[in-house]
């Protein structure tokens, strides 16, 4: 009998340090005594070793071909042994026989712990990558340990991962200590264990930010479907409702503004614009391309030479519209491609002078009251008028009279001769 002295303890400890079911751990360790086995008899044996976890007690089958005559005793047995074990046991039958020995020897003791630990390290990094791979497409807090270069070392708890200068939001900067939220986006196996890439750039942290802070959305109220965005900037997502009685907007808005807020805060102060997702393909447009007011719109779709459906969207606007619907450095047309899946182009639309003339009338229209003052003050300026050319006109005819007195005043006094 082998006994693995205070087993249960070791077994304990190595559960919880490790963070490894019990079951794997004794699975190693009866892989490392099989080892250590075969390496004692210097010879390739079918082993198989049984261990109990309560007591520590280690159980070694050997493996052996029923054989008329023995050649090799490790690896064969008689007909009249074998039916000691098995009573139906034949000629060329293999059978499992306990030939445990009482101790090991150096060499094989040392192979037995090198085993041990190098299977405690592959279980380990087989648990770490089962249970981050559980964990792609979520959002997961890390703590920040230190800056390398210009990435950050993160600590995950039972591993570590970089998060790289290209999935950091531009302009945030972290501080040992820091605890920060993000979203793991892959896991890879390598030779020295699980690469964990997690990311606070991917369009995916966007979403998981919604599903944590508006229930409706893991009750398949609301959805999310899609997200365009340019990290530490701006990001547009489109959302619908599965139920009519439920506005899909102001539910991710929340009171006063509440959810949204905690996204927003979440991502350092990045500017997010929440629009209604609908089938029709130009109010889409149109609501993503907000705040700009659009005129028109005319939609091609194309097949490329590769095949794929092309689909432009030419946008008509107002002249001061213009640049708000391109947005500062092309970002609000961007966002607005992206999240519809149009490339959309942006176009100035001219208008004639009595369009403009129109438009400008519709915009100012007067109210009654400024109505009847200007009516009443028109109708005072045109009497003042009048009663201006009367007096004008009355003036006139009282000069010319005088005149006339006065040439024939005159005359009456002049000579004959003159």
């Amino acid at each position: 009998m082998l006994l693995i002295k205070d087993f249960p303890q070791i077994l304990a400890q190595l559960e919880k340090e490790k963070g490894l079911d019990k079951t794997i751990l004794i699975k190693a360790i009866e892989e490392s005594l099989a080892a250590a086995t075969k390496k004692e008899l210097r010879k390739e044996c079918d082993v198989t070793v049984e261990l109990d976890d309560k007591t520590g007690e280690a159980t070694v089958f050997f493996s052996k071909t029923v054989v008329e005559q023995i050649e090799d005793p490790v690896t064969q047995i008689t007909l009249d042994e074998a039916r000691e074990y098995q009573d139906d046991a034949q000629l060329g039958d293999a059978i499992f026989i306990d030939d445990t020995p009482e101790v090991f020897g150096r060499i094989a003791v040392q192979t037995a712990k090198q085993v041990v630990l190098q299977k405690i390290r592959e279980a380990e990094k087989n648990s770490i990558s089962e249970e981050f791979s559980a964990k792609v497409n979520s959002i997961i807090t890390a703590t920040v340990q230190r800056k390398e270069g210009r990435n950050y070392l993160l600590n995950l708890g039972r591993t570590e991962a970089i998060l790289d200068y290209k999935d950091q939001i531009p302009g945030e900067r972290y501080n040992a200590k820091d605890q920060i939220k993000v979203f793991v986006v892959s896991v890879d196996s390598t030779p020295r264990g699980p690469k964990i890439r997690v990311s606070r750039t991917h369009s995916g942290l966007i979403r998981v930010l919604f599903e944590t802070e508006v229930p409706e959305i893991n009750d398949k109220i609301i959805e999310v479907v899609a997200v365009a965005r340019e990290p530490g900037s701006r990001a547009k997502v489109a959302v619908k409702s599965n139920d009519p009685e439920v506005g899909a907007v102001g539910t991710c808005v929340g009171h006063m503004g509440g959810r949204i807020h905690n996204i927003v805060k979440a991502l350092g102060n990045e500017k997010i614009d929440i629009i209604e997702w609908g089938d029709d393909p130009m109010e889409l447009i149109a609501a993503a391309l907000k705040p700009a007011k659009i005129n028109k719109i005319r939609l091609e779709e194309n097949s490329g030479e590769d095949g794929a459906l092309e689909k432009k969207a030419f946008v008509f606007v107002d002249e001061d519209q213009l640049s708000l619907a391109i947005g500062r450095g092309g970002q609000n047309v961007r966002l607005a491609s992206k999240l519809t899946g149009w490339n959309i182009d942006i176009q100035e639309e001219k208008s004639s002078f009595a369009e403009n003339l129109a438009k400008a009338a519709a915009e100012k229209q007067p109210d009654e009251n400024e109505t009847s003052e200007k009516s009443s003050l028109a109708e005072n300026l045109k009497a003042a008028i009048e009663e201006a050319k009367a007096e004008e006109a009355k003036a006139e005819t009282t000069e010319s009279s005088e005149t006339a007195e006065a040439d024939k005043a005159e005359q009456s006094v002049l000579p004959d001769n003159v």
